[in-house]
């Protein structure tokens, strides 16, 4: 359901929401913040998402932009030295076990990672 159905109506002009997942929020505001902070300027940030966008692969019909957005992101961070890969490709194993081992309608939390250390 949208927010449009459930009685709230999108800004003029706008068909659909500008995200269709959480994530894709999130990954938006925190690049944005990032940026502010002063970690990459914008052209850094251009340059990594238009690689990822004319990447091999890519969805003709952008329906995969913001999976463009959070690989350049994480490739920007890595480049950088603030978040190397490898750390972030632990890192989601780690959220990917916790929520195969949370209970369906529970909140997904990286306590319940069967292999975090106690």
């Amino acid at each position: 359901m949208s927010r449009h159905e459930k009685g709230r109506p999108l800004p003029p002009g706008m068909d659909e929401p500008a995200f269709a997942e959480p994530w894709q929020a999130e990954a938006f505001a925190l690049t944005v913040a990032l940026h502010e902070k002063g970690f990459f300027s914008w052209g850094e940030w251009a340059e990594k998402l238009s690689a990822e966008v004319k990447a091999p692969g890519v969805a003709e019909d952008g329906s995969d932009y913001y999976d463009c957005w959070l690989r350049a992101l994480e490739k920007l961070l890595a480049a950088k030295g603030l978040a190397p890969q490898h750390d972030v490709d632990q890192l989601a194993a780690a959220w990917q076990r916790a929520a195969h081992a949370t209970p369906h309608g529970k909140p997904i939390l990286l306590e319940n990672d069967p292999q975090r250390a106690g």
